[in-house]
């Protein structure tokens, strides 16, 4: 572009930090200027967006001693077992979900006996 003598054109510098933290960079503008190129210095701090999935669920009419919840990243499986000890509650937060997938989840309840369920419906979540 060419700008006359005295005058200005604005412009806009996009940040788009694909991590979280600082992050420095320069701008350099060209001319036939005898002092060309001036550069002119950057900085900005981004942050990543932390998403999570919160699940619930109707309790079992049965007698159980919690539940188990799988997720998987087809409807069809194969599913892998998120929580490490039963859940005694009728609620669960995945928050080791990434950007732009879509996941799968379904759930089991397990009886005092540690006898498992089959899975519930799939619940389907995507996240942006």
């Amino acid at each position: 572009m060419t700008v006359p003598a005295g005058h200005t054109v604005p412009f806009t510098v996009t940040f788009s930090p694909q991590i979280g933290g600082n992050s420095n960079g320069q701008v350099a503008f060209y001319s036939d200027a005898s002092n060309s190129p001036v550069t002119v210095s950057l900085t900005g701090n981004g942050a990543v967006a932390s998403h999570s999935v919160n699940l619930s669920w109707q309790a079992s009419t049965s007698s159980v001693a919690g539940y188990n919840i799988y997720r998987g990243i087809q409807s069809s499986g194969p599913f892998a077992k998120l929580n490490s000890t039963i859940i005694s509650g009728i609620s669960f937060s995945d928050s080791t979900v990434q950007s732009g997938a879509t996941y799968y989840y379904a759930a089991t309840s397990v009886d005092d006996n540690n006898l498992e369920s089959g899975h519930s419906n799939i619940a389907i979540a995507t996240i942006p």
